[in-house]
Parts: C-alpha cells; sequence; structure tokens
C-alpha cells in the first residue's frame, strides 16, 4: 500500500461508481465529481499539521485493486477504526485482508494506537469474515447507526487491542 494520489480518482472511480460496492455505505455510487472531491481530500489528509486520517491505495502490478484508511478517532485515548474498499473484480482473493492487515500494522506500530475498530453492515458476511481473518474481535451489533438508500442500517463492532495484535 501506498499514499493515495490524485491521479488515482479515475482507479477509485471504476468501483466508487458500482451500486455493488456501495450497497453498504452511506455514500455512492458516486459521480466523476463525487470521487474527484473524495480523493482530493484523501490527498490533502496527508499534509495536515495534526494527521488523523491516512488514506492508502491498495496496488497489484501498479494497478489500483482498493484502498484502505486508518483513522485516529482519539489521540489521548490512542483510539483508531480502520476502513477499506476493494474493486469487486478482486473480491475472494484475499486483497482485503492485505489492505486490513497493514492498517493495523501501521496503526499498531507506526501511529501508536491502543485500540482499533471497524464496522461493518450485518449482512455484509464478507466485510465480516475479512474483520475476523484480522484476529479482530465481534464486540456486538450497535443498531440504526447509518441512513443508507434501502433505510436504516445497523453496523456490527469489531475491535482489537496492541497486545493481541503482538500475540497474532
Amino acid at each position: 500500500m501506498s499514499k493515495i494520489e490524485l491521479g488515482d480518482w479515475q482507479a477509485v472511480h471504476s468501483w466508487a461508481s458500482l451500486a455493488e460496492v456501495c450497497s453498504f455505505q452511506t455514500w455512492g455510487p458516486n459521480t466523476e465529481e463525487q470521487t474527484r472531491t473524495f480523493v482530493t481530500a484523501a490527498v490533502e489528509a496527508w499534509s495536515q499539521a495534526l494527521q488523523l486520517r491516512f488514506p492508502y491505495a491498495a496496488r497489484i502490478d501498479g494497478d489500483v485493486v482498493g484502498m484502505g484508511e486508518l483513522h485516529v478517532r482519539s489521540r489521548g485515548q490512542r483510539q483508531g477504526e480502520i476502513t477499506y474498499v476493494v474493486h469487486p473484480h478482486r473480491w475472494g482473493q484475499g486483497v482485503g485482508t492485505a489492505i486490513g492487515h497493514e492498517l493495523l500494522r501501521r496503526g499498531f506500530e507506526e501511529v501508536g494506537l491502543h485500540r482499533i475498530y471497524a464496522t461493518c453492515d450485518p449482512r455484509n458476511v464478507g466485510s465480516a469474515r475479512v474483520l475476523s481473518k484480522l484476529g479482530m474481535s465481534w464486540e456486538g451489533r450497535h443498531r440504526h447507526t447509518a441512513l443508507i438508500r434501502d433505510g436504516w442500517r445497523d453496523s456490527e463492532l469489531f475491535s482489537i487491542i496492541e497486545d493481541e495484535w503482538r500475540a497474532l
């Protein structure tokens, strides 16, 4: 994984514009302008004096096939959240797990977080499987956390603590 770049917007748009990719998300399907705006903000996050957002592009043979972000939610409490998305042509090939693993590594080893969590729609069994493969523990379900196209969405909450990460 490497820092996302402005030139990555078309690759990001290749999945951000697909209904199947964003069916469990509050965003999308994106217009080109929405994707450009998102990628521009992601690139600018790297220049913030107090960086709280670390957006990366996942590349295979130079092609952007997914994206992952580490969000520092509390510096004082050393808490963070990971998010990821993978082009559907790469679903089931371990790309999401690789992105998640690298985000956790960076969060614990480089940023110094104590706890990292992630959420997913209960219907998104693939994402829940990825979070479990990463060694994250299921903590429970938060009800009606996001309003998406088909109504209110619950969120499954997973987390991992730095000591658990080091033991893997």
